[in-house]
């Protein structure tokens, strides 16, 4: 039973970021430019941020919610949701911060086999080496997701 909780809670990332990485693609949304115009402070570290949405294909710029790590002046490649009320990140920087939450996932799955191997009485030097090179890579897509959802 603790395996499958491992997993599901490793797992769960992934379908968490398949919407995001959609629009940071352009597989789905309007392309357009992000100008962010106001943050307010919440508290406890966290923003509400507004901008105005300018598509490209020259229709009439909308207000949406902005990135909470955005701040006022921001202008920016994005993508208005299709329902649009929002504006992430395109390109390159978009794809990365929607990597960063499946990094962690990567990351905690990188041990598993070994626990696995384990449990089953083999000892295994290269579930070891395989479980450090995956949650190093998982910690790696993490940071990278991380610096680029907030530069």
């Amino acid at each position: 039973m603790l395996v499958l909780l491992w997993l599901a809670i490793c797992l769960a990332p992934l379908p968490l970021a398949v919407g995001d990485l959609q629009l940071a693609t352009g597989r789905t949304g309007t392309p357009g430019t992000l100008r962010v115009v106001s943050c307010e402070d919440l508290g406890e570290g966290r923003y509400d941020c507004r901008g105005w949405f300018t598509p490209d294909n020259g229709e009439t710029p909308v207000e949406v919610a902005a990135s909470p790590d955005s701040e006022p002046g921001d202008l920016t490649r994005a993508q208005l949701t299709p329902e649009g009320d929002r504006a992430a990140p395109a390109g390159t920087r978009g794809v990365l911060a929607a990597l960063a939450l499946p990094g962690v996932g990567l990351g905690g799955l990188g041990f598993l086999p070994y626990v696995i191997l384990y449990w089953r009485g083999v000892r295994s030097r290269a579930a070891v080496i395989g479980g450090i090179l995956v949650t190093a890579a998982g910690a790696i897509v993490m940071v990278v997701g991380v610096v680029a959802a907030y530069s």
